[in-house]
C-alpha cells in the first residue's frame, strides 16, 4: 500500500469528545480522542475529521428518548458530511464507540466504510504495530451493541493480542443504558452485581467500547475501565 493511500476518517463519539478521563489516569494520560489520534499516526494514517465535528451526533440519544425526526435529522447531517470527507466513501471511517456505529449502521443508507472500533483496531491498526509487552491480566466487557453486531470474538481476539490472561465479564447487559445509569443508578447496580466476583485479584485494569458503559463498570469493580484503545496504546508503545 501507497503510504499515501493511508487515510483514515475518524468520527470522535460527542460523548468521548464530552467526557474527560477516569479517576484512576494521570495527569500525563491523553482523553480518549486525543490518544486515538495518536495510535492512528503511529500506525501511519493520515486523519481527516468531519467538518463540522462540534456539530454532530449519530442521534442515538435522540432515539432512545423518542425523538424519532430529530435523530433522522442528526443522523443525516452526519452522513452527508462523512461522505464529502470520505471522499464520497473511498476511505475507511472509524466510530470510537460501538453503540453509536451500530447506530449509524442501522440508520446509513449510502455506501460509507462505517467500521466498529474493535474490527477497525483489528483489520487497520494492529498489522501495522508490534506489540512490544503484553499486559499481565485484563478484564473486558462486551457491551451490548458489540453482542448485537457478534463481535464478541474479535473483542477476546484483541484482547489476547495485547494480555496474557484475559477475563471477559459475562453480563446481560450492564444496566446503563445510554444515560439510565446516570439517572436511575440501581439498574447499573443490579446489573453488574457479580462483577466483582468475576475479576481476578491479579487484574487492574479493564476495557470496553463505550464510555458510558465503563463508567458504571468502574464504580462496581473498583478497577479502571477504559475503551481499549488505552490497552492498544500502552502495549504498542
Amino acid at each position: 500500500i501507497n503510504m499515501a493511500d493511508l487515510k483514515v476518517v475518524y468520527f470522535p463519539s460527542c460523548i468521548n469528545r464530552a467526557m474527560g478521563k477516569n479517576e484512576f489516569q494521570k495527569e500525563e494520560d491523553l482523553q480518549l480522542t486525543a490518544l486515538t489520534h495518536q495510535l492512528l499516526e503511529r500506525a501511519g494514517y493520515t486523519i481527516i475529521y468531519p467538518k463540522e465535528l462540534d456539530a454532530h451526533c449519530c442521534g442515538m440519544p435522540f432515539s432512545s428518548k423518542g425523538f424519532t425526526e430529530v435523530n433522522h435529522k442528526q443522523s443525516q447531517l452526519l452522513e452527508a458530511d462523512l461522505l464529502r470527507v470520505s471522499d464520497n466513501g473511498k476511505y475507511p471511517i472509524l466510530y470510537d464507540m460501538s453503540p453509536c456505529f451500530y447506530h449509524s449502521k442501522e440508520e446509513f443508507t449510502s455506501n460509507l466504510k462505517i467500521v466498529d472500533p474493535i474490527a477497525f483496531m483489528l483489520d487497520f491498526v494492529l498489522p501495522k504495530l508490534t506489540v512490544k509487552k503484553k499486559k499481565e491480566a485484563v478484564a473486558i466487557f462486551p457491551v451490548c451493541s458489540v453482542k448485537k453486531i457478534g463481535k464478541m470474538d474479535q473483542l477476546l481476539a484483541l484482547a489476547h493480542y495485547c494480555a496474557e490472561q484475559v477475563t471477559m465479564i459475562d453480563s446481560n447487559c450492564c444496566g446503563f443504558a445510554g444515560d439510565r445509569g446516570f439517572l436511575i443508578p440501581e439498574l447499573n447496580e443490579h446489573g453488574l452485581r457479580d462483577i466483582k466476583n468475576q475479576i481476578p485479584s491479579n487484574c487492574t485494569s479493564g476495557y470496553s467500547t463505550s464510555r458510558t458503559c465503563e463508567i458504571g463498570l468502574e464504580k462496581a469493580s473498583g478497577i479502571s475501565f477504559t475503551s481499549i484503545f488505552y490497552l492498544i496504546e500502552e502495549v504498542t508503545r
